[in-house]
């Protein structure tokens, strides 16, 4: 029965949303699609698994470790009616931890004590149990076992869900190498049916502030400090149950920059017919709670904008920020000859582009076709276009950008290449919001190949030894990796295919790089000199395009412009030898470098 009305509700809250004729046919994709992508990796995952989990021996390594500080973590549980298999599980998991020094704050607020279940949290001092007058929802019983909290960390444990026993060493072994640490994040699993039954593992991004707006991607593993926590945010708002964690989250990202992610499987959620790790919408309330905490996110951060329910996965959501006054917008497009393209650009967005302060700047590169100058002509009759002529010859694409934002004035200004066509209408608002505030230094979008497929949905580095643009090839309409192809990101770069800025951007990193990298890598190599500054690169899923690809300037296939190329990636390599020698922060390290789709490594990792 509760999978049935888990079903409806998945119906009802894709119905509500999309309309009926979308939802019939989501029914029907969910019927008939099968993912052999999905279960190759589950193979890989329990390669992985052995690979890189804790043997025995380590296990009692573990167990004989002297910390410097040994802290007393905290499990918090909020118990209803909890089975007695779940919580022999939990209890079991953390009296066989390798870490001993831990207490667990159990607030059952079911109707009456379970008398099945005493002999498990009585069967250690350390376990802490209180049944509550009545029941208080997640929020106001988590709250309740807050207060029987005596350590200095406090760890959020559901009652149905488990942790693997080398889970609080690998917490204060970070505690100990990050001693002002305040809030602590893993990565987690899902387990069907028994502890042995381990899938879908949840490799995360460290901490992403745009990341965590649009979607809790933290989810568990959270362990914070009392202090900030409890003293400081006041634990969790009933206001907000369903989306409870969403919002504690939040309001501690709000208030601590001390935060470590530790990329390793150190949760396991359970996967049953109640749980929203079976059925991601079971739930509808709980994504109604998770946009009002978004929301609130946003006023609290002092910023003018609105949170919706995102694409067609339950819990992202997107946030549009408003625009601030009228600033000028400059789209630079570098082009050679290639009018068929070009028009195709142009015509896109003059024809569907909402915002109105914006000018395309078309910088001619060298051009030999006189279709091409009548063209020009023709277009210097609109006020919003003008021809800017670069002065050199051949074909420095880094060169040109700098020519085109020198001899400009907007605030604002867009890398467009020529061979793009506009989908979204509203993209210059939606980029501006974002590129306006001051911890944003760039900002990218979703672009797809001309059978829809996506061409780029941001860039992570260290790739084949180099960068790469994320997930391409995945088919419209299918997700990748936990849908993180329409989830607004921070990540590490953007294409320059689209690229958009603000001004001085340019000015403060001295421009892109124009000898060492003349055509390849200079928007990677721009974007992690954005980053160096301490600015966060946004790619926004929100914004589309279609890219022909090269369609103008061709491929690397003569020996010229091969060696170009070697040389261009030898350039960066060197550049960028130290950053290349560490994991992307947004690319899990638990992700195979070789290919840019989040597929699992099934080797012995060195964390």
């Amino acid at each position: 029965m509760n999978k049935i009305k888990n079903i409806i509700n998945q119906v009802k809250f894709y119905f509500k949303k999309y309309g009926f004729w979308a939802t019939v046919k989501k029914c029907i994709k969910k019927l008939i699609t099968k993912d052999p992508i999905r279960d190759r990796e589950r193979e890989n995952y329990k390669e992985w698994i052995r690979q890189n989990e804790p043997n025995e021996e380590e296990l009692e390594n573990q167990r004989n470790t002297s910390f410097k500080l040994t802290p007393k973590i905290s499990i918090v549980v909020p118990m209803y009616n909890t089975k007695e298999e779940f919580f022999k599980d939990l209890v079991d998991c953390l009296k066989n931890q390798t870490y001993s020094n831990w207490e667990l704050c159990l607030a059952d607020g079911s109707p009456k004590t379970d008398e099945n279940l005493k002999k498990y949290y009585e069967s250690d001092e350390r376990i802490k149990y209180k049944l509550l007058e009545k029941n208080e929802g997640i929020s106001g019983n988590t709250n309740e076992a807050l207060k029987m909290v005596t350590g200095e960390y406090i760890g959020l444990l559901d009652h149905d869900d488990a942790l693997p026993i080398f889970a609080l060493y690998e917490i204060v072994k970070c505690i100990n190498e990050n001693p002002e640490v305040e809030f602590i994040y893993t990565d987690e699993d899902k387990i069907e049916n028994s502890l042995e039954n381990r899938c879908d593992p949840h490799f995360k991004p460290d901490f992403a502030p745009d990341t965590l707006a649009a979607n809790n991607y933290i989810t568990h593993f959270v362990v914070m400090k009392k202090e900030l926590m409890v003293d400081k945010i006041g634990g969790f708002r009933d206001e907000y149950n369903g989306a409870q964690d969403f919002d504690l989250v939040l309001r501690a990202s709000e208030l601590t920059k001390n935060i470590v992610h530790i990329p390793k499987v150190l949760y396991h959620w359970r996967v049953h017919n109640e749980s929203t790790a079976k059925v991601a919408d079971a739930k509808p309330y709980a994504y109604e709670a998770g946009k009002r905490a978004a929301q609130d996110h946003i006023t609290r951060m002092g910023r003018k904008g609105t949170a919706e329910h995102g694409n067609d996965i339950p819990g992202v959501y997107e946030i549009e920020y408003e625009v601030i006054g009228n600033p000028k917008v400059n789209i630079l497009i570098p082009n050679k000859d290639g009018i068929k393209f070009l028009k195709k650009c142009v015509n896109s967005i003059l024809e569907k582009t909402t915002y109105k302060n914006y000018e395309i700047d078309i910088i001619e590169n060298n051009s030999e076709d006189e279709e091409t100058f009548k063209y020009y002509e023709e277009l210097k009759k609109n006020e919003k276009i003008k021809i800017l002529k670069y002065p050199e010859k051949g074909f420095n694409y880094s060169k040109i950008i700098n020519f085109g934002v020198k001899n400009v004035d907007g605030e604002f200004v867009m890398q467009l290449n020529n061979d793009t066509e506009l989908i979204t209408k509203n993209w210059l608002e939606k980029f501006i919001g974002y590129a306006q505030r001051e911890d944003v230094g760039a900002v990218g979008a979703r672009l797809y190949y001309s059978d829809k497929s996506i061409q780029h949905a941001g860039i992570a580095y260290g790739i084949c030894g180099l960068a790469a643009n994320l997930m391409p090839g995945v088919p419209y309409g299918l997700h990748g990796y936990f849908g993180r192809e329409c989830l607004t990101q921070n990540l590490s770069a953007v294409t320059g295919a689209c690229l958009f800025a603000k001004r001085k951007i340019y000015e403060e990193v001295g421009y892109m790089e124009e000898e060492l990298f003349k055509v390849a890598f200079n928007d990677v190599d721009f974007c992690l000199k954005i980053r160096e500054k301490g600015y966060l690169i946004v790619y926004n899923p929100y914004i589309e395009l279609m890219h022909y690809e090269s369609k103008t300037r061709g491929y690397e296939n003569t020996p010229e412009k091969q060696e170009r190329f070697d040389r261009e990636c030898n350039n960066f390599k060197t550049k960028w030898k130290e950053l290349l020698s560490k994991p992307d922060p947004y690319f899990n390290i638990n992700f195979s470098r070789d290919t840019a789709l989040y597929n699992i490594r099934t080797d012995k990792i060195k964390y």
